[in-house]
């Protein structure tokens, strides 16, 4: 058995990780637009804006996926938003990534959507209430 097979076995336990931290990444996001935790550079966002409700999807979904709770709908809906974020606010500043400052906001849509499809993983609230409602 070589390397690679070896390390198939910790799948769930990676994939928990990758959830973990890209829910703390989403949230430090949230914190800062609605919570004012961390400085936001444009401060923040008036009540019921766009930006606002961007700001509450980070929060709460955020949270939702860093303890992996409804991981799968949580996660889709956070790659749509980072989806219509990307074309919103990226795209308009030019086609590459790279220039128009859309990296984050892909990848987040990208590790998002394969949330969305593989689930939460090891160390989630899903997995938990999985093995408690089996027993």
């Amino acid at each position: 058995m070589g390397f690679f097979d070896r390390l198939q076995a910790y799948q769930p336990q990676v994939l928990g990780l990758l959830r973990i931290m890209t829910g703390l990444l989403f949230l430090q996001f949230g914190c800062a637009k609605i919570l004012g935790i961390l400085p936001w550079p444009s401060g923040q966002p008036a009540f019921l804006s766009l930006i606002w409700f961007a700001g509450m999807m980070e929060l709460i979904g955020g949270a939702l996926i860093t303890v992996g709770f409804g991981t799968r709908l949580v996660a889709f809906l956070c790659s749509g938003e980072m989806a219509i974020g990307y074309f919103m606010s990226h795209f308009p500043r030019g086609f590459v990534p790279l220039t128009n400052g859309g990296n984050l906001a892909i990848l987040f849509c990208f590790v998002f959507l394969y949330l969305a499809v593989a689930g939460g993983g090891a160390f989630s609230l899903d997995s938990a209430r999985a093995k408690s409602s089996a027993m």
